[in-house]
């Protein structure tokens, strides 16, 4: 298969190239098939090592990112420290600086200042969302909220995101507003729009410029890979790079 990656969509500094990876393009096989960017999903690692390299020359990047140990949590790195840590976010303020993260259903954030130069990557998977991951970062960075730019990666959507009482919960105890964010199904569960909870917390968090959102990993399984659909699978990057 021909790689493919999608450009966010959004009014950005003409210094910054950004957006998602898709599934196709890489050389990996069977469950991982084939461009897994992921190295922690069991997947052979001299196949993630030339999707690696087929993604900075598919993007027009010069260099890796950091790559993440993401865990869920609020830690946000920043390039240059001495060791990169379990984040879930990274910022970059650097030209050449490339952030990003790995997803497989979890929404990805991307932040750019306007002047672009200043930038971030969020993984937000619920727990994420909840624990205060885009309030954490947007407090990192030295550009003020309404000089922000924010775009959405490709995520699963509401219709194929079920959750329990326990998950909807907690989101409204947070924010009474969240109750829109969910609607209840048949079997007395809740489906759940990640992409809505997402806008919620940028805006909470005082960024109003939102773009992106609106594709299915769940639903559109010749571009993504689903971690609810599949269970064992790869890992798209959403990704952003500040040229000069």
């Amino acid at each position: 298969m021909s790689g493919s990656w999608i450009h966010a969509d959004w009014p950005a500094s003409d210094n910054i190239v950004a957006g998602s990876t898709t599934r196709t393009g890489g050389i990996s096989e069977g469950d991982y098939e084939s461009l897994n960017l992921g190295a922690h999903v069991g997947d052979d690692a001299k196949s993630v090592a030339e999707n690696r390299r087929r993604f900075l020359e598919m993007c027009g990047l010069p260099s890796e990112p950091a790559w993440l140990n993401q865990v869920h949590g609020t830690t946000v790195y920043v390039p240059g420290d001495s060791t990169v840590p379990e984040a879930d976010a990274a910022i970059g303020r650097r030209a050449g600086d490339t952030v990003a993260v790995l997803t497989a259903d979890c929404l990805p954030i991307l932040l750019c200042s306007a002047d672009g130069n200043e930038i971030a990557a969020l993984h937000c998977g619920w727990r994420g969302l909840a624990a205060g991951i885009v309030a954490a970062t947007v407090m990192r960075l030295q550009t003020a909220p309404a000089k922000l730019i924010a775009w959405l990666g490709p995520a699963i959507s509401q219709p194929a995101f079920e959750v329990g009482s326990e998950v909807r919960a907690v989101f409204v105890a947070l924010d009474a507003r969240a109750e829109t964010c969910f609607e209840a199904n048949e079997r007395g569960r809740w489906q759940a729009d990640l992409y809505a909870l997402g806008r919620q917390h940028l805006q909470a968090a005082g960024v109003d410029a939102i773009y992106g959102g609106g594709s299915c990993t769940f639903a559109e399984s010749e571009r993504f890979f689903s971690y609810r659909r599949g269970g064992q699978c790869g890992r798209m990057a959403t990704f952003i790079h500040r040229r000069r």
